[in-house]
């Protein structure tokens, strides 16, 4: 018989998402880090709480409040919702694991709504609501609790006052640092070529304590621009990786490219050797696979994906 969770229960948390077919490995990836496990497709279960809005994939998340085998037990429990006075609304999650044939229509979704709202004792305000919760169905079962959108505030990255065609997407970059820092309180990261900023940019945006360094004066000094540009503060050294002293919990490296940049592979095996000084965890991004390379500097390669784009393959190493 299903009831209320239990406090004693870990919290189970319902996540959406989705992705392009040229990002099923990078959002693949991504997931890994952030919920230490293969996920399956479109959405599923967890007790690791994840803030929605860090992932460029993730859709919402429902922290689930009641569960039943059947939509009236779920009916029952929502009448035990306390709004403490203020307004709500519900939303019926559209992603699920129904097969085509037990899809749920529009028009029994909103029915479905209006049902638990009528239970909820309290103002319903569809537009502006100060409570939002969720009503979805996986594997058979039902779940209800507060609903989160992903707010997908680094949309407005994208669009930088400094660029350069061969720079991280906004999107890599934001799941690169996922990927490093999948968890946030305490954690020191560093992007020691770090470009216009790009990675900083995301890291920044989410809290982490980052700080990024550059050979390039021009480069580094783009990259203060465009930290700046949107609000966040941060510190762009000027100078070799081979000169930094300090240590680090994670590194994000996008290698420089024989393809782009007059560097040798002497040079970016001096790149590597020192990022395995200084950090301790490592995301190596590289046009091409440089096992050997990543090897012959110290790494163990744990995780690995390739992001596309078009015709063009960026592969994406954890490494410890």
């Amino acid at each position: 018989m299903s009831t209320n969770m239990p406090a004693s229960v870990e919290p189970i948390y319902i996540y959406t998402y989705a992705h392009s077919p040229d990002e099923t490995s990078l959002c693949g990836m991504e997931l890994r880090c952030l919920f230490g496990r293969e996920i399956p497709p479109a959405i599923f279960a967890s007790g690791v709480e994840a803030d929605v809005s860090r992932s460029p994939f993730i859709k919402e998340r429902i922290d689930v409040m009641y569960e039943g085998d059947t939509l009236p037990e779920i009916y029952k429990q929502t009448e035990q919702v306390e709004l403490g006075g203020r307004s709500f609304k519900v939303i019926f999650v559209k992603t699920n694991d129904l097969a085509p044939e037990h899809k749920i229509e529009y028009g029994e979704r909103r029915v479905i709504e209006r049902e638990i709202g009528l239970r909820i004792e309290g103002e319903a305000d569809v537009n502006h609501p100060e409570l939002v919760y969720g009503i979805v169905t996986l594997g058979g079962r039902w779940y209800f609790g507060s609903y989160h959108k992903n707010n997908a505030t680094w949309f407005r990255q994208m669009h930088k006052p400094r660029s350069y065609s061969i720079a991280l997407s906004t999107r890599v970059a934001r799941a690169a640092v996922n990927m490093a820092v999948p968890r946030i309180p305490g954690v020191k990261l560093i992007d020691p070529c770090c470009g216009i900023g790009t990675v900083m940019v995301e890291a920044l945006s989410m809290g982490i304590d980052v700080v990024g360094r550059d050979i390039n004066p021009l480069i580094a000094a783009g990259a203060r621009t465009n930290i700046a540009h949107f609000g966040f503060e941060s510190v762009v050294t000027l100078g070799d990786i081979a000169d930094i002293q300090e240590h680090f919990d994670a590194a994000i490296v996008d290698m420089p490219y024989n393809l782009y940049s007059r560097i040798t592979p002497e040079e970016q095996f001096a790149i590597l050797s020192h990022t395995r000084r200084i950090a301790d965890r490592v995301v190596i991004v590289a046009i091409e696979a440089v096992d050997e390379m990543i090897a012959a500097a110290g790494f163990t390669i744990i995780d690995r994906c390739v992001a596309r784009k078009g015709a063009f393959s960026r592969h994406l190493m954890l490494c410890e």
